[in-house]
């Protein structure tokens, strides 16, 4: 089998990643409405997202072992089967553990997607240009997952309105296109990632063997994280930013649409609205993403970062106190601008605190502590919207992440650290 050519891999890359993502524009809007207009509670559906959040917080490490062992390819088409399995089984779910079930699927899928891609394509890259750069590739990449976002949820917006099978509920319709547009995806993997591997004698049981050795492995690699951490308060306290920011991400991605359900009166009018608000959402997203680099270098990064966090939080809170619908989507819009400004600044500080040998090992940690701090306060903040109100839940969520700004001050006080001294952080 000939290798592909860094074009070539470009190309099936870039496709790929588009197939990939635009069937996920078309039901990032509905999520959460979907299951209520089912007869799910808000705690309900809000513990959907924390059972796919623990599936993947318990795969992520161990399904990177295996595409390791086994290759890119066998696991980005158990991916893309998985897809199709959860698209599945979320058009059809009508009860609690139903829908439970699809969610534990769609963490199943994300957890064996996370990462195959980018490392089947810079492999096949490296094959034919040893240690090429892909930057430029990978910031178009960036460029096709947000255009493929956010067309699938204006997509999305027109499917609900259209609302053309009188037996189904206008939500469901995204989710069926979904499926079919997901085992098109699927059919394009296997037809068109090509892999070359070595061929060693008794290859099938080696390759098991590190799959399994991996999986083993997985325990100590936690450890050895959490050790790392509690031997590096700036790296420590950096971590904890997740816990708080994931209380806001809850109110701006999933009381979004269960609010303008609430002000609307109707699930299927706010699915219509949800969908170009989503869209929109994902370009000043990356607006934000882009004005934080020139605030950083005006400001410093650790002080753009707690502005971002901080403005971020009260972009939440602001989203609880609004009581029409234009003005909802407004302060989302301002909310998720923020939200796209805060990611590059925390991870900048992230790879200041992580050399070489353990950088995946930072990275990892940090998905995984959003994960599990999602997966606990989504049905925290779900519990009090039932007893109390979606507004309080909102607000109480914004203000918690607020309070996430303090765990900055560890890093604030290092980059003074470093100023004083004379020494000054490259930006490149």
């Amino acid at each position: 089998m000939s290798t592909l050519t860094p074009a070539a891999a470009r190309r099936i890359f870039l496709l790929l990643t588009a197939t990939r993502w635009f069937p996920v524009g078309l039901v990032v809007s509905v999520t959460t409405l979907l299951p209520i207009d089912r007869g799910l509670s808000v705690t309900q559906t809000l513990t959907l997202a924390s059972v796919t959040g623990i599936v993947v917080f318990a795969l992520e490490l161990p399904t990177g072992g295996t595409a390791d062992a086994f290759g890119r390819r066998p696991v980005l088409v158990a991916a893309a089967s998985m897809q199709v399995l959860a698209a599945t089984l979320f058009a059809t779910a009508q009860s609690f553990w139903a829908f439970a079930l699809a969610a534990a699927a769609m963490g199943t899928f994300r957890a064996l997607d996370s990462g195959p891609m980018e490392a089947w394509f810079v492999d096949t890259v490296h094959a034919t240009s040893p240690g090429a750069d892909v930057d430029r590739t990978l910031s178009r990449q960036g460029g096709v997952l947000g255009a493929s976002i956010a067309l699938g949820a204006l997509v999305s917006g027109g499917l609900v309105w259209w609302d053309p099978v009188d037996a189904w509920s206008a939500l469901t319709l995204p989710y069926v296109v979904y499926a079919v547009l997901a085992a098109g995806h699927l059919v394009m993997v296997c037809l068109l990632l090509r892999e070359d591997r070595p061929v060693e004698a008794g290859a099938g049981p080696s390759r098991l063997r590190r799959a399994l050795d991996s999986a083993r492995r997985t325990p100590g690699t936690v450890v050895a994280g959490l050790r790392l951490a509690g031997g590096n308060r700036v790296l420590r306290s950096l971590l904890l930013v997740e816990v708080f920011w994931a209380a806001a991400m809850v109110v701006f991605e999933q009381f979004l649409p269960i609010r303008l359900a609430e002000i609307l009166g109707d699930e299927a009018a706010a699915g219509t609205l949800v969908g170009p608000a989503a869209a929109a959402g994902w370009g000043v997203f990356a607006l934000g993403a882009t004005l934080a680099g020139l605030a950083s270098r005006r400001v410093g990064v650790v002080r753009a970062a707690i502005a971002a966090r901080v403005l971020n939080g009260l972009g939440a809170v602001w989203m609880g106190l609004v009581a029409g619908p234009a003005a909802l989507v407004v302060a989302y819009l301002v909310t998720y601008a923020l939200h796209g400004a805060g990611g590059p600044l925390y991870n900048t500080l992230l790879h200041r605190e992580a050399e070489a040998r353990n950088r995946s090992t930072v990275l990892s940690m940090a998905s995984m502590t959003a994960f599990a701090s999602f997966a606990v306060v989504s049905p925290s903040l779900g519990w009090i919207s039932d007893t109390v109100s979606t507004p309080v839940a909102m607000v109480a969520g914004g203000a918690l992440s607020v309070l996430g700004a303090l765990c900055f001050v560890p890093a604030w006080r290092r980059e003074r650290e470093l100023a004083a001294e004379g020494r000054t952080v490259v930006s490149v």
